[in-house]
């Protein structure tokens, strides 16, 4: 029988194949190896500046070794939910200094930072109420928003007066919840969120603020603890969220906030209550990295220094950069096909980065997106933008 919803998405199989009759399909390379400044794809190995490893942890002999003892004590597994048999000691301790990093009451932590969006959002926000997010906001904020009942507002990115009139044409009478939704940092344009405005704005239209520190956490703020840190607001934000897939080496996500909040969401939230716990090696993985940048910020200190000379050298190339502020550098190709093209012959080349392309970003908007971490030389950074120029100058 015929597979009606595969056939209505036909048009990207046909993408996919004709980019993989094209040898220019970028994805599910396998990598063979950790991913620092390097990283072995098949049995070449490349400069790796397309992976989320600010911080440059994933590989730290000391958080393997926090893992390895977590397997010897706990196993592999906790075999249930965090709200049944599934919470270990582990969690309460991460929970503890993560509430402690973040300067709040209390701190979830989830499976994962797609299931804290998707899980905390529709504990939120339900029937008659609204939720305004950027428009450039991660995917995962928009699938909380669409297993919510509330209203879901979009606002231009980064558009304050935008947000303002959405703010004050909607909600305006009843016992509603306002909740505003931003990324910390944008995982694609790299822009910080103007988070200082938007608590602004909040207080003004009696609005909660939630901001997803998904790439923040490790990045700025004191000793990395995210965007409100860095604005000195976290007073004003009522939820902060993030993962511990990128600075903090592992896998999951957090949701802080206040004490009450977070008691409720930890009875309300259907992803927290009826999934499986973060395993003991991701757990004991985050809480070594915590550890790790809470007590010595010379990492997050280099990573800066190695943002400031990419930006300065790709400007210099004068390559489209845009509004470039974070270790996240857009650099514009426009253009999805030769996007593609460009990616593949830097692979060719000894350079991985990401292609980000239509529908993820709109046409006109397709990118390469280069991530830089603290392990990043400035030799591997100067050869990897002098052949990005020469291949941006031929084919753009």
């Amino acid at each position: 029988m015929k597979n009606n919803k595969v056939s209505e998405r036909g048009g990207i199989l046909n993408q996919v194949k004709k980019l993989k009759a094209s040898g220019l399909y970028p994805y599910f390379n396998a990598v063979s190896s950790t991913q620092g400044a390097t990283a072995v794809f098949g049995d070449k190995e490349v400069l790796m500046f397309g992976s989320n490893n600010y911080l440059g942890l994933s590989g730290d002999p000391r958080i393997q070794e926090a893992a390895k003892k977590a397997i010897d004590k706990y196993g592999t597994s906790c075999t249930g939910s965090r709200f049944l048999n599934g919470t270990i000691d582990l969690h309460l301790e991460l929970e503890n200094e993560l509430k402690e990093f973040l300067n709040k009451e209390g701190v979830i932590i989830f499976p994962t930072g797609f299931q804290v969006n998707s899980g905390v959002i529709p504990a939120v926000a339900d029937k008659n109420d609204f939720i305004f997010i950027d428009e450039l906001d991660h995917a995962s904020i928009i699938d909380g928003c669409r297993m919510s009942f509330a209203r879901r507002v979009k606002f231009r990115h980064s558009d304050m007066a935008d947000l303002d009139q959405k703010l004050a044409n909607n909600g305006v009478s009843g016992d509603i919840t306002k909740l505003i939704v931003t990324d910390g940092i944008f995982s694609m344009d790299g822009d910080i969120a103007q988070l200082d405005k938007i608590t602004k704005l909040a207080k003004q239209h009696d609005a909660m603020v939630m901001v997803d520190c998904a790439h923040s956490i490790g990045v700025i703020g004191k000793n990395g603890s995210g965007t409100a840190s860095h604005f000195n607001i976290t007073d004003e934000v009522d939820l902060i969220g993030g993962t511990f897939s990128k600075s903090l080496a592992s896998v999951g996500g957090f949701i802080a906030g206040s004490a009450d909040m977070i008691e409720y969401l930890s009875h309300a939230s259907r992803s927290y209550i009826f999934s499986a716990s973060l395993p003991p090696s991701s757990t004991a993985s985050a809480l070594a990295a915590l550890r790790i940048i809470r007590n010595d910020n010379s990492l997050q200190l280099k990573l800066w220094e190695n943002t400031n000379y990419a930006i300065q050298l790709m400007n210099e190339a004068g390559l489209d950069i845009g509004n470039a502020e974070s270790p996240i550098i857009p650099i514009y190709i426009r253009n999805s096909f030769t996007t593609f093209k460009i990616a593949k012959l830097l692979l060719d080349n000894g350079v991985y980065v990401n292609p980000v392309v239509a529908p993820g970003v709109k046409e006109t908007d397709a990118l390469l997106r280069f991530s830089l971490t603290a392990l990043h030389t400035k030799e591997q950074i100067e050869y990897a933008i002098e052949n990005i120029a020469k291949l941006v100058n031929k084919y753009c």
